[in-house]
């Protein structure tokens, strides 16, 4: 039914092909731009006005009508981009994601969406910022804003909001042209009641499961996809595939995967498995699948898990028993850092194991450590409201939560705002707070996270060997009583590494012995306190540090240097310096 036959319930009516359930018409009386929904008529005889589950476009909510729309033959222009993407080696690369909500990024002053084109200023920022790949929140149409568009009705469609199909390639390929990747983030493990969607298609369970203590997720007010019906596999396979071929997206993001994966997640009541166990066995078999028909089809994809529990190798392959996903969200360390940075340093010397304890797992996984939406909202506070102390510890603390998160192993993501230091919690129907960059400490944050983006890109240690202990070195993190860690990251070269040196407390420590690994003159190559950065510059910027033949920390040799206040400092091996200790 649409405007082309005047809503009239009957005139194209679909053919159930061979009693298969595929029902079908061919028609010429559509034209582009045409609204349309299916009326299904139900097996209780009730009509159901639906809108396409394929359709690639629909109208702007609240109006619910698909669109037919001619995708045209686009010409991409990302051929360079893609031959250079397929040669990575993804692990091996940095990865340093900007998180966005296309939606709130900047909205205009009659709170109308920004189009994609009108964000192509974005893709300038996030690449002036040194960042290397843009996560979208989901750009799928969805009919409330405030669900951010996890309770997606259009999974082949996207969203009105910003514009049709050909321009959302077309802001895909101005992300390569810059040389930013693009991650989508999909909702896969539910979907929304609304009347014109998939809930209930023809008045029975059709995508969702028939059991209702399977069905309901009363957490989020949603259903679960039947993930053991080969229907919905495909449906869903067939979207990831979608927008991986049609888009060139670079990746995609699993959302809520741990409610995939267990029977009893967020649902109250539930019912075991055949084996008695919790785990939702055709759920387990859908990710892998998932995961497999990617990177069969795809050459180097991301496919990033949010999972919040110990499920094990989540990132491990499918033929080891592993789901096969690329990345996994590290939520233990997000967690457990972020409880840390809110104690008053005073307390921070009782808790030292909060910002310890990740290392123990931090290679059982290809870790993604994300400073993500989720947590600067619902009265969570913005990441610089949650640091303790005055305005000026705050600042500081944001900076060594930086420095901190861009040493640790693990590839990075952190949400829009987070950049200049967003004061306000995020607020999905208004734009961030740009004209905080009118104040100097904010522009300063901006200028630190910069500059802190580049200095990972160009130091492979930080980035090269990620995954395994081989880059990574705990030269002191024992020091609870001052809550001063100290670590290095490695990458291939014996000469690839950085020290770094993190200081929990507003104290400032002089003549502070740190272990090295080489005879040698070292150097600070960057420094969280520095005046550029709303610092106190308490900076070592001309010193020459010649080490010391004197064992400290585990570590062959020795240097003296001098730690900032609520501030970080990474120290490399001066270019051509290094002696070679022949009696060593």
């Amino acid at each position: 039914m649409g405007d082309f036959n005047d809503w009239n319930e009957t005139s194209h009516a679909l053919e159930n092909m061979h009693n298969s359930g595929v029902w079908s018409i061919f028609t010429t009386d559509l034209k582009e731009g045409d609204i349309y929904k299916y009326n299904v008529i139900g097996c209780d005889n009730v009509s159901r006005l639906k809108s396409d589950p394929y359709g690639t476009f629909a109208e702007l909510r609240p109006k619910t009508a698909s669109i037919v729309y001619d995708e045209k033959d686009y010409k991409w222009k990302d051929k360079k981009y893609l031959e250079q993407k397929n040669k990575e080696v993804l692990n091996n690369e940095p990865m340093n994601i900007y998180e966005v909500h296309l939606g709130s990024w900047k909205r205009k002053w009659n709170g109308d969406f920004f189009s994609f084109e009108e964000l192509y200023e974005m893709i300038d920022y996030v690449k002036d910022m040194g960042y290397t790949h843009i996560e979208l929140m989901p750009i799928t149409e969805h009919p409330l804003d405030m669900s951010w568009g996890y309770q997606t009705i259009g999974y082949y469609a996207v969203t009105s909001r910003h514009g049709n199909p050909d321009e959302f390639k077309a802001f895909v390929d101005k992300c390569h042209e810059n040389n930013l990747g693009v991650i989508l983030d999909f909702a896969y493990s539910h979907f929304c009641k609304d009347s014109h969607g998939l809930y209930r298609f023809d008045g029975s369970p059709q995508f969702e499961y028939e059991d209702p203590l399977k069905a309901e997720n009363l957490g989020w007010g949603t259903v679960h996809f039947d993930l053991g019906k080969p229907e919905v596999n495909s449906f869903l396979l067939s979207n990831a595939m979608y927008w991986f071929k049609e888009f060139h997206v670079d990746g995609i993001r699993v959302d809520a995967v741990s409610s995939i994966l267990y029977l009893d997640y967020d649902i109250g009541d539930w019912r075991p498995n055949q084996y008695g166990g919790r785990e939702n066995i055709e759920g387990i078999n859908f990710l892998r699948r998932l995961n497999e028909v990617v990177y069969k089809n795809i050459k180097n994809p991301l496919v990033i898990a949010e999972e919040s529990t110990s499920w094990p190798m989540v990132t491990a392959p499918t033929y080891l028993g592993g789901l096969g996903f690329s990345c996994k969200w590290n939520m233990g360390w997000m967690n457990d850092t972020l409880k840390y940075m809110e104690m008053d340093s005073v307390y921070r010397k009782y808790h030292h194991d909060l910002i310890t304890f990740s290392f123990m797992y931090a290679f059982s996984e290809n870790f993604i450590l994300p400073l993500s939406h989720d947590e600067v909202v619902h009265g969570k506070k913005s990441l610089l409201d949650k640091m303790s102390g005055d305005e000026w510890q705050r600042f500081a603390s944001l900076r060594l939560l930086y420095s901190y998160y861009m040493l640790h192993p693990g590839k990075k993501l952190l949400f829009m705002g987070g950049e200049f230091g967003q004061g306000l919690e995020w607020r999905y129907a208004y734009g961030l707070e740009w004209e905080l960059l009118e104040r100097e400490q904010h522009s300063k944050t901006k200028t630190f996270v910069k500059d802190l983006n580049y200095l990972y890109r160009t130091e492979k240690s930080l980035y090269e060997v990620d995954n395994s202990y081989e880059g990574f070195d705990f030269i002191d993190p024992h020091n609870e009583e001052q809550s001063i860690v100290t670590l290095m990251r490695k990458g291939k070269e014996d000469n690839e590494f950085i020290i770094g040196v993190l200081n929990f407390t507003p104290a400032v420590h002089y003549e502070y012995k740190i272990g090295v690994p080489y005879l040698g003159v070292y150097e600070e190559v960057f420094n969280s306190d520095d005046e550029k950065y709303w610092g106190s510059n308490q900076t070592m910027k001309t010193a020459e540090l010649f080490a010391i033949d004197s064992k400290w920390n585990n570590q062959p040799y020795h240097i003296k240097i001098k730690v900032p206040p609520l501030g970080a400092t990474f120290i490399k091996l001066k270019a051509n310096t290094r002696i070679e200790d022949k009696n060593r």
